[in-house]
């Protein structure tokens, strides 16, 4: 898509994502997410060994890499040269020869071959201002198979708008103090004032307007959001 008015996507990834000593302390930052929940999930909607996976913003690889020892292929896409270098290096070592990297993103990305079983995204589709999220749900939504599965997490607003204070308040004392071992106040207003976090309430219509199914959605801390959906 090269179209005048399209996003700049790398403009919108977030300058720290684009330099290697923060990528190199990613996952330290991140907390090591375990996958084994997300995993768990696409099993339990009928992937297996023969499945394809695409994880956009894969980041430093957490999820892409135990994700290609459980399934037939999976694409790891990422809009920062330094993540997909990162990765690449990763899956190299690991000797994944079923996992490709690409230098994409949600609005850039061109999937290619059949359609995908599933869909995967963590901590990256707050990057887009809605409009935009409705254009990469969209994407993603017609790269999946009719019954293929979106796994979708990020920090989505679980609240009224007149809470926000308060719920905002309750998060920052949670927050690490040292930015090496986790996200801090700092960080979390910063993300509130550049970043487009979005209401619960806005996402779900896109989800279903974009053709998909919510068959869970767990929160947490009234922050955080888990979906499971499936493409209809």
């Amino acid at each position: 898509m090269t179209e005048p008015w399209m996003i700049d996507e790398p403009a919108h990834a977030g300058p720290e994502h684009l330099d290697a000593a923060f990528v190199a302390g990613y996952d330290r930052k991140q907390g090591y997410p375990d996958p084994a929940e997300d995993l768990a999930s696409f099993e339990a909607h009928g992937l297996d060994g023969t499945s394809a996976v695409v994880d956009l913003a894969a980041g430093s690889g957490h999820f892409a890499l135990a994700a290609a020892r459980r399934f037939g292929h999976v694409t790891a896409v990422d809009i920062s040269p330094a993540m997909i270098a990162f990765l690449r290096e990763r899956a190299a070592a690991a000797r994944l020869a079923n996992l490709d990297c690409v230098r994409a993103g949600f609005i850039s990305y061109d999937h290619s071959g059949p359609p995908a079983d599933g869909v995967y995204t963590r901590n990256a589709l707050h990057q887009l201002p809605d409009f935009w999220k409705a254009v990469a749900l969209d994407r993603i939504a017609r790269m999946l198979r009719p019954g293929g599965v979106l796994r979708l997490r990020d920090l989505i607003y679980d609240f009224r708008p007149a809470e926000a204070a308060r719920v905002f308040q309750g998060w920052f004392e949670h927050a690490a103090t040292d930015p090496a071992d986790g996200y801090t106040a700092e960080d979390y207003a910063e993300h509130i004032r550049t970043e487009f976090s979005t209401y619960r309430w806005l996402l779900e219509p896109m989800l279903a307007v974009t053709g998909f199914e919510i068959v869970t959605a767990e929160f947490s801390g009234r922050l955080y959001g888990a979906y499971t959906c499936v493409k209809s």
